[in-house]
């Protein structure tokens, strides 16, 4: 309920800000007597694809650490809080990006996630299942996971790419219904029940493909951050990390972070095309390639 609440409030808060925006802006309805006009057309998809992206960026740090109740280690009080802001430390110096926060969220399932609106003003957050469940070598390959995907600026990388499929998503659903309408069911002025009817199930089937765009690059990166998680902490134990994960099974995260968690959820079929992150199995080849591939 608490994860739903918030997902509610942030999106009304979103669409509030970008409406606001636009009538300061001076953009004129896209809609009128004439047709569509598309100049302001373009410019309300822009506003509202980009802004809506960036503006979840910019609240990614807040709305997980109330989703998931991740507590920020300010003072470590325990060896373990030590030892994490220590690695974490560490390895953000080596990756040349500044010092993360740290949180850990109480949570039997093994998992952990970055999110943050950049590369130096980043969260690392781990579950307390991780940490009782993972040795300390596999628990600091995750963690070379999660900052690598810090320094890589992927949640940066991800906003952009959702923000150009979300823009490309509204203005085309809103051209296809007007075509619709216009051609079709021959409406001369105005736009009749089809233009909407049309729009909502155009926008509906251009964004499941622009899902399936957007998770592609999400899945691209993972193999990456494995890289580094691999080059921080060692291959080996960026394996071995993988192959507990394998064994453990973890949970996905709420969907705003799942992207952005060590793991996805397992799918099979064509429901591969809507996984977050790849195989675990496909990731732990990968890496063992690439020893290879160094080998040689």
């Amino acid at each position: 309920m608490k994860r739903i609440a918030l997902f509610l409030a942030t999106n009304l808060a979103v669409v509030l800000v970008l409406s606001i925006t636009l009538r300061l802006l001076g953009v004129e309805p896209y809609l009128n007597e004439q047709g569509l006009n598309l100049n302001a057309l373009l410019i309300f998809a822009a506003v509202f694809g980009f802004g809506g992206a960036f503006i979840s960026l910019a609240l990614s740090k807040w709305t997980a650490k109330r989703a998931v109740g991740a507590q920020v280690i300010s003072q470590p009080k325990t060896p373990m809080e030590q030892w994490l802001v220590q690695t974490v430390a560490r390895q953000a110096q080596v990756a040349g990006i500044k010092m993360p926060e740290v949180a850990v969220y109480d949570s039997p399932e093994v998992n952990a996630f970055a999110t943050g609106m950049s590369k130096n003003a980043s969260l690392i957050a781990v579950s307390t299942g991780l940490l009782q469940q993972m040795s300390r070598e596999e628990a600091e390959a995750v963690l070379g996971h999660e900052v690598s995907h810090a320094a890589n600026g992927d949640m940066v990388t991800m906003a952009l790419i959702q923000g150009v499929v979300n823009t490309f998503v509204m203005f085309l659903s809103r051209v296809i219904g007007h075509v619709v309408d216009r051609v079709v069911f021959r409406t001369e002025s105005g736009h009749g029940p089809a233009f909407f009817v049309t729009m909502i199930v155009a926008e509906l089937l251009l964004g499941v493909l622009a899902s399936i765009i957007v998770l592609w690059f999400s899945r691209q990166r993972e193999f990456r951050a494995d890289r580094g998680g691999a080059e921080l902490a060692g291959r080996r134990h960026m394996i071995a990390a993988l192959r507990r994960l394998a064994a453990l099974q973890p949970a996905s995260l709420p969907d705003k972070m799942a992207a952005f968690g060590i793991s996805g959820t397992a799918r099979g079929g064509l429901m591969r095309l809507f996984r977050t992150h790849p195989a675990l199995e496909e990731r732990i080849a990968a890496l063992e390639n690439a020893d290879k591939e160094f080998a040689r």
